[in-house]
């Protein structure tokens, strides 16, 4: 076998080869990609009871989860979130809910939307 040493042939491997390094790293960056899990909060205001789910497949699931640690029937869910946090944040009349990156974004957007200087956080989860 005589291998022809042209320009034009090392051009050929070199394409070739780009090409494979394409794929092969396109291919490595979707095995990778970040699955999407779900969280959410519940509360019920008369009995201040209060729910919450994290990483869980389904936006559905995540709700239902809350509603049961919540533990009363009148629970409603406040917040939900994807692959992220959520936080709620208690005043004496109301309650606010709020999402972000992070735990302490999450409560920071709750306790400004409140706005009332008597405010706690009463939960927060996030997803992994």
């Amino acid at each position: 076998m005589v291998l022809v040493k042209s320009p034009c042939w090392r051009s050929v491997a070199l394409l070739l080869a780009s090409a494979l390094l394409a794929f092969t790293t396109a291919t490595h960056a979707a095995s990778h990609v970040k699955k999407s899990v779900y969280g959410a909060i519940a509360y019920e205001p008369t009995r201040r009871a209060v729910g919450y789910s994290y990483d869980f497949k389904s936006v559905r699931e995540a709700k239902i989860e809350a509603l049961k640690q919540c533990g009363e029937p009148t629970c409603e869910v406040l917040v939900s979130f994807r692959n992220a946090c959520g936080a709620l944040a208690r005043g004496p009349a109301k309650t606010f809910a709020a999402t972000g990156a992070t735990r302490a974004e999450a409560e920071t957007r709750a306790l400004r939307r409140c706005g009332d200087g008597k405010c706690a956080i009463a939960a927060w989860a996030c997803t992994k």
